[in-house]
Order: C-alpha cells, then sequence, then structure tokens
C-alpha cells in the first residue's frame, strides 16, 4: 500500500502524528486482532476531534469482513477497503479529498483478479522479501474466517511471478518467500509450466491414489522455474501450505533445489483425528505424519515448524494429549499455539465454544512446557557449529541479525556494513528463542561480548551449554494492524 500512495503522490510520514491520511491493515484471523483495531481506531478518533482534515482508512480482512457495519459503528472513519481494492485506494483518497462521502470497497476480483508488484523504484530495497503467487482458499477449515473475507482461489500467471522476482533479484533482494493461503496448491492459469519430476506418483500408506490426485498442484513446477530463471536468487521459502498438497513431486523439489531453504512451516493444527475430522482439514494424524517423514528422509536436518489450536470446541483432555503426544512424536523444533478463537459465520460456531478459558490456558501451558525444552535442545545442540547466514539487516543497538537455512534468527556483530550478504558464522551463544555468533571471517568479527543487545539477552536467558532452561513462549497473537501513515502532496496539508 505505501508502494502504491507513494507512486500516486503521496509520501511516506516519519511518524504517525505527522500523516494527514492513516491507513490501518487489519487482520480478522482472531478477535483479539478486531480489539486492538477497535482501540486504535479509538485513539484516532480523539485526535480527529483535534485535526479533522485527518483521513482514518481501514484495510484488510476486517475491513471485508464487516463492510458498511464498520463505518456505521466508527463514524470517524472515512474508508474501508477489503484486500482486493487495495489498487483502488490513491482515486478512492481523491475522492475523500474532493468532498466525497465515506464509503465501504470490498467487492472481490473473482473474474479478473489483480496481483499486485513490488516496485523496488519505489521500495527501499532489503535482502529479504515477499511475493504473492495467489489469493483466497478453496479449503473450508471449520475455524477459519480466510474463505470468506479472501474468496476462492485465484492464481497469478507463473511468467508474472517470474518477472517479478526476476526483478527484486536485479535490484539486490537476495531471498524470497512465496506467499499464499494455501501456496502449494497453486496452478499455473496460462498453463506455461511443464511437469515437475515425479508428477503422476502416488504411493502413500495412508492416502488412497484417487484422494492422492486431487492434492496434486503445479507448485513443485513453479519452484523449478523460479530456480531456472532467476540464478542470481540465493535462497526460497514459500507460507503457507497446506498438509494435503505436499505431494511426492514437491517433496522431490526440495530434494533436488538447493534454492529450496531446509524449513518449512506446516500447520497441523491438532494431533487428535477427531478434531481433524471436525475442523475439516481433509487429511488424519497418520497422513501428516508419513508425509512430513518423508519430507525428513529427502531433506536431511530440515527444521519442521506447526501451528496448533488448543480448546478446539468439543476438545476432550483425552484429545488434547493426542496434541501433546503429536508433538513429543515430531519434535518440532518451532510452534505456534493459538487458543480457540470464534469468528463470525465460521461452521465452527455451529460446534459451541464449550472449553473454558480457563482451561484454554492450562492446556496451552501444558503444550508450552513440552515443546519449550525441545526448542531450547535444537538451539543449544548448534552451539560451537558453522552456520550459513543471510544477513537482513542492522539494529539500532548496532547488532546484524540474520537467519540461517533453517531459519533459526542469528544475532552478530561486524567491522563493516554486512547487510544482504550470506556469511559464515560460529554459533557462541544460545537464547530462549534466537542464537548469537560470531563471523567465521577475522578481519570483519566481533565478539558477542562486545554487543550490548547479544550481552544483555545471554544475562537475561541465565544461559548454559546444555540448553536445561525452561521458558515458557507465551501467546502468539497475529499482528493486527500495520500503520501506513502518509502525507499528501497535493491539498492535504504535509504536518
Amino acid at each position: 500500500m505505501a508502494e502504491i500512495l507513494c507512486a500516486a503522490g503521496y509520501e511516506e510520514a516519519p511518524y504517525p502524528e505527522a500523516a494527514s491520511i492513516v491507513v490501518l491493515n487489519t487482520c480478522s484471523i482472531r478477535d483479539k486482532a478486531e480489539q486492538k483495531l477497535r482501540s486504535e481506531v479509538g485513539r484516532l478518533a480523539m485526535r480527529k476531534q483535534h485535526q479533522p482534515e485527518l483521513v482514518i482508512v481501514v484495510a484488510g480482512c476486517v475491513g471485508q469482513q464487516e463492510g458498511k457495519r464498520l463505518l456505521k459503528a466508527a463514524p470517524e472513519l472515512d474508508l474501508v477497503i477489503g484486500p482486493d481494492n487495495i489498487a483502488e485506494l490513491p482515486g478512492l483518497l481523491v475522492d475523500i479529498e474532493q468532498g466525497g462521502v465515506k464509503r465501504s470497497v470490498t467487492e472481490f476480483d473473482l473474474n479478473a483478479p489483480r496481483f499486485l508488484s513490488a516496485n523496488p523504484e519505489f521500495s527501499q530495497v532489503v535482502p529479504s522479501t515477499y511475493v504473492t503467487i495467489m489469493k483466497g482458499c478453496d479449503e473450508r477449515c471449520s475455524f477459519c474466517i480466510v474463505p470468506y473475507t479472501r474468496g476462492a482461489e485465484r492464481y497469478r500467471s507463473s511468467a508474472e511471478i517470474i518477472a517479478e522476482i526476476q526483478r527484486l533479484v536485479a535490484a539486490g533482494v537476495r531471498e524470497v518467500t512465496l506467499l499464499g493461503q494455501t501456496v502449494n496448491s497453486y496452478r499455473d492459469p496460462d498453463e506455461l509450466l511443464p511437469k515437475a519430476p515425479e508428477i503422476g506418483r502416488y504411493d502413500w500408506g495412508h492416502t488412497t491414489r484417487k484422494i492422492a490426485e486431487q492434492d496434486e498442484s503445479e507448485f513443485a513446477a513453479l519452484l523449478y522455474a523460479i530456480a531456472e530463471r532467476a540464478p542470481g536468487l540465493l535462497r526460497l521459502r514459500y507460507t503457507s501450505p497446506h498438509p494435503r498438497h505436499l505431494t511426492r513431486a514437491l517433496i522431490e523439489a526440495h530434494r533436488r533445489l538447493p534454492i529450496l531453504v531446509k524449513h518449512l512451516h506446516l500447520p497441523v493444527q491438532s494431533g487428535s483425528n477427531q478434531l481433524l475430522k471436525r475442523m475439516i482439514r481433509r487429511y488424519t494424524r497418520e497422513e501428516y505424519v508419513e508425509r512430513v517423514s518423508a519430507l525428513r528422509d529427502a531433506v536431511p536436518g530440515l527444521a519442521l515448524s506447526t501451528d496448533l489450536i488448543v480448546g478446539f470446541p468439543t476438545e476432550t483432555r483425552e484429545q488434547f494429549a493426542e496434541t501433546l503426544s503429536l508433538v513429543e512424536q515430531l519434535r518440532f523444533p518451532s510452534l505456534f499455539a493459538f487458543k480457540y478463537s470464534p469468528r463470525p459465520g465460521t461452521p465452527s460456531l455451529k460446534l459451541g465454544d464449550d472449553v473454558p478459558e480457563t482451561e484454554k490456558s492450562t492446556r496451552l501451558e501444558q503444550l508450552f512446557a513440552i515443546h519449550d525444552p525441545m526448542r531450547h535442545a535444537h538451539l543449544a545442540s548448534l552451539m560451537g557449529t558453522t552456520q550459513e547466514v543471510l544477513v537482513e539487516g542492522r539494529k539500532k543497538d548496532g547488532a546484524y541479525t540474520g537467519r540461517t537455512v533453517r531459519n533459526e534468527i542469528v544475532h552478530l556483530g561486524a567491522r563493516a556494513d554486512i547487510t544482504g550478504q550470506l556469511v559464515q558464522v560460529r554459533i557462541a551463544l544460545s537464547f530462549k528463542n534466537s542464537l548469537g555468533a560470531e563471523l567465521v571471517d577475522e578481519a570483519l568479527r566481533i565478539s558477542v561480548n562486545e554487543l550490548p543487545r547479544v550481552a544483555s539477552h545471554a544475562d537475561d536467558a541465565n544461559l548454559r551449554p546444555e540448553g536445561t532452561e525452561n521458558h515458557g513462549s507465551g501467546e502468539l497473537i497475529p499482528a493486527p494492524v500495520r500503520r501506513v501513515d502518509v502525507s499528501s502532496k497535493r491539498q492535504l496539508p504535509v504536518i
């Protein structure tokens, strides 16, 4: 959105109070995100009393979900737009500038889908960025609002995807993450991709051939095409995949393509087959384990992370215990766990919300108590090893931050700017959720003890090499609101 507005003649404000237009980009996955939006709008409403020309826009999935209801509930708002209407934002703002009425624009672009491309001319180029390859979702998970806020699946042409990645690489991007609600269901609408190796292989022990054929996609073919036609790209990731589309062809792509990182975030949601059925996830625990095991066999050392929901309607303690046993069986180095949150219009509402909030919290704590030692042991096992890190940037305290090929976060120092470089580091410290390291290159090396932030993290964590500490991860809350604060170069005041 910032790119679109800057291209239309607006400029980004240095801080929110300097903006004459504030755009709140929203998430509606969980109710807490909506609560944070309402709180933010309330603060802006107070400001608008003293600055009536301030324009407040709500964009994203809450905008799509609530539409005109949001305008009625929050009269301070000037505009509500859905995810498919972002390209229209500059024109809609011009209409408001000229005295137009408040509007809600939330139409899906089902017949002629539009995909926004990053423009390096207007963007600050960063080493790692995102490229959207599809939007919408044809799954109907009973707890999920995404199909109702994003519509049916629409795919971007492979030629357009590859062209954007080529532009980004030419501008200095080193790593791309492919984005989609069910990213690995991708099919090229232009039908230009050749078949990927292992297409048509369906020898699963827990999935019938008929179902496996339905699970097939062209996502693996897209990965091969990107690797071939964007040779300057160093790393390729994707999120979020659906387990049923983790096909033999995709697993083979992971085995063959060095550009694919050794990390996959694959949401499982529950370890109970009964709950997976009520969630309408369209796979069983056994299918998930079989496909993950096949991927790990193909890519030794691959790090697997996942999402889990606790307190889903009707979840018994015995069914929750099955989730705990799955975590112990697969030993995820990283996981994100959420308490079930009822969402408007979703099928799971018919099941009620019968697990008390206190019980949800207790189960969440039990889950982290099982998982935290796994995470600590994984990070501690890397102590003393040499890892390759893509440096993403430098923090205010002087420490650089990057990620390994398995997605571990690494803090390090350097005597010269190493942003965007692949560097060899030696892991020296293990924190709660990240690592501290020193460059192998002696000419550039700074000891981790010379970095205040890294050293303070080490003190706070009371680190021991064996990594036996047990720290609760807390509850992950999706970032609900991203500000895009802009000032207009037209007639709006620049403060």
